[in-house]
């Protein structure tokens, strides 16, 4: 039956799904991770020169499992994966090494041995998938020059049965388009392999615009960054200064501190080596302060997720604890079956500095990760845990942004209690004073008490001042108690506005205040006075008098000490301000002054390039002129070749006439 037919330019256009050099780097360990159920217990990622021509190479190799001939014409082929029926395992559309090794370079080598399993010999194979060697041959189909050995005792033979391609001509394809010069040399990098593993050798690294490898490998010598724009020299230094915010500064560009992070959880003996020396596992949790556990469950019915009362999602988020400084430093680290997906997804966007310092970090494996396994599927079951992320981080923000040194975003009352009944000291809050503490408690609760006794008696005193001159007697009785319970409350009332504030009575103060009119006498007094046709006596009178002053009096007390509180509050919320403008005009002068240097190196930049532009239309003015000597010399010497040409030809015609006239003559 005919087949479809893959073009090799396929190749490159597949590879061109992984738009970030470390995506493609992180499916070459995810693949070496999967073999952990094989045994592998490391993979390593190095750099080597190629001996052919001094440049560099990419190497990555792991002691798993190993890939027979079969496996290993199944890891060639497009859209093949077993991986996809074994559990536990990240790889499942079988394309992530196609695509991986295509992204970092033209070619790829592959070297692997594996044990002998179901009674099979060992074996170990080669494959060369060489974006050059079919380029430069004109090839229309893909073709993977493979090298099969097999062990039969201590030695290792060949293996020319099962296949029917020439043996000599994969050897002669695979030494002239790879980094080795012999069979010898080949068979030399199973060395390091005891009786199984895989290694991987990428060469012919693709360059950037300006001719350099796009991956780094000098600006340090134990890792391999990355150049362009994902790499952000002012990112660089931050780091160096807040050392909790180093992943999310440097994950970009840097593959120690993407790879660090890239799995949840290692496999027990699990290590990841890179360059010689192994990748320090890191949890960003750590990096946390104020921490907060949040649990999210998909909604079966509307999301489109299966039935399972385990789908379940841990959000974990807090603080960066380099919060307090203000850095825009925020995003959630989205994991599915171990492997992040998503790194410091930033799903809320406000304006100005909210949400600033929040990280979180969860594990969805109800969401699909799409083919690059650097983003989702975007679904509707994304779209829900997404928005539910954007709402957990504003509740969040909203209610602790003020402890990192931020404006109050909620009710400042509301926060205040929050934070006193979470702190210890909130349950003793007059403990530090003098031994009299519990004593002015109950005194103030006294004479609260007393103060509305006597806001009582005073009204029915007044009342009874309109009936008959007779019962003159008991009013002034009356008035004569308030008298002396407003006298014997006089030194218990002294601690009121303080002990007030303490146990939360600042709506009794307020209403205190508010009973005072324009011209000092509180409602109830005015309105029940004696009035000229009352018979009331003048020491009544005086009596009452005192006490309607003594009460103004302690109420305008009361209206002060509640507007010094609101005062000491206004001030505090000034300091408060004070303080973050200075800040901000400490961190605009430090944006301003790293402006400068940038704005001075733009300069110095373009001034070398206008200089470099000045010398090359120099040196092309040169050229223009050699150019014109060489056409002036050109036309003088064509000039010259057409004179002696004509000249030429009347000698050849002399010579013909003068033959003539001799043959005439014999």
């Amino acid at each position: 039956m005919d087949h479809v037919r893959v073009h090799p330019k396929f190749l490159h256009s597949n590879a061109t799904s992984h738009k970030w050099a470390l995506g493609a780097l992180a499916e070459l360990l995810d693949n070496a991770l999967d073999e952990a159920c094989h045994g592998a217990t490391y993979v390593n990622i190095d750099m080597m020169e190629n001996k052919k021509d001094g440049s560099k190479m990419l190497i990555v190799e792991d002691n798993g499992g190993g890939m027979d001939p079969d496996k290993m014409r199944h890891c060639m082929s497009l859209g093949y994966s077993a991986k996809s029926k074994i559990a536990n395992t990240i790889g499942q559309y079988g394309n992530g090494f196609k695509t991986s090794t295509m992204r970092l370079g033209a070619d790829v080598i592959v070297f692997s041995r594996s044990r002998g399993r179901d009674g099979k010999s060992p074996t170990q194979s080669i494959g060369l998938l060489s974006y050059s060697y079919l380029r430069n041959t004109g090839k229309e189909d893909i073709v993977v020059p493979m090298l099969d050995y097999k062990k039969g005792g201590q030695i290792w033979k060949r293996m020319t049965t099962s296949y029917s391609i020439d043996w000599n001509t994969n050897l002669n394809t695979i030494i002239d388009w790879s980094p080795y010069s012999s069979e010898a040399d080949l068979l030399r990098q199973f060395s390091k392999m005891k009786d199984q593993g895989t290694r991987v050798v990428i060469y012919n690294l693709w360059e950037d615009d300006q001719g350099k490898l796009e991956l780094d490998f000098d600006a340090d010598q134990h890792d391999i960054q990355v150049r362009g724009v994902n790499r952000d020299e002012n990112k660089i230094q931050m780091a160096k200064q807040f050392p909790n915010s180093r992943h999310f500064l440097t994950y970009r560009h840097s593959l120690r501190s993407y790879a660090s992070m890239l799995y949840l959880r290692l496999p027990r003996g699990f290590r990841m080596i890179l360059r010689g020396k192994e990748i320090e596992h890191h949890n960003i949790v750590t990096d946390m302060m104020m921490k907060e556990e949040v649990t999210y469950r998909p909604q079966p019915s509307a999301d489109g997720v299966q039935k399972d009362p385990n789908m379940v999602a841990v959000v974990t988020m807090g603080f960066v604890k380099d919060a307090e400084h203000h850095i825009d430093v925020q995003g959630f680290n989205v994991y599915h079956k171990n492997r992040l997906i998503k790194p410091f997804w930033r799903v809320w966007n406000p304006p100005g500095s909210d949400g600033r310092g929040v990280i979180g970090s969860l594990e969805a494996n109800f969401v699909e990760p799409a083919h690059d396994k650097q983003d989702f599927e975007r679904t509707i079951v994304l779209s829900r845990l997404e928005a539910r992320l954007v709402q957990m981080q504003k509740t969040y923000w909203s209610t602790k942004c003020h402890k990192i040194g931020y404006a109050p975003r909620r009710n400042k009352k509301l926060i205040e209690s929050e934070d006193k009944e979470s702190s210890p000291e909130a349950y003793q809050p007059s403990a530090r004073r003098s031994g009299k503490g519990s004593k002015n408690s109950t005194s103030a609760i006294g004479s609260i008490k007393n103060r509305n006794h006597k806001d009582e008696t005073l009204g029915i005193a007044n009342e009874r001042t309109s009936q008959k001159s007779g019962k003159n007697s008991s009013r002034r009785s009356a008035l004569n108690r308030i008298m002396s319970d407003s006298e014997e409350s006089d030194s218990e009332d002294e601690c009121i506005p303080s002990e007030r504030a303490v146990n939360g009575c600042g709506d009794k103060a307020a209403v205190a205040q508010k009973s005072v009119t324009k011209d000092g006498v509180c409602p109830s007094l005015s309105s029940h006075s004696p009035t000229k046709g009352d018979h009331v006596s003048s020491g009544g009178d005086v009596t009452a008098d005192k006490m309607t002053t003594r009460l103004q009096s302690k109420t305008t007390s009361i209206a002060c000490d509640v507007n010094g509180s609101r005062r000491e509050e206004a001030e505090l919320s000034l300091e408060q301000l004070k303080a973050e403008n200075k800040e901000l005009k400490e961190r605009l002068r430090i944006m301003e002054e790293s402006m400068a240097i940038d704005l001075q190196n733009e300069k110095d930049k373009n001034k070398s390039l206008a200089e470099q532009l000045e010398a090359a239309e120099k040196k092309l003015e040169e050229l223009n002129k050699e150019q014109e000597a060489l056409i002036d010399i050109f036309s003088e010497e064509r000039v010259r070749r057409d004179k002696e040409e004509e000249n030429l030809r009347n000698k050849l015609k002399d010579a013909q006439a003068e033959i003539q006239k001799l043959q005439d003559q014999m």
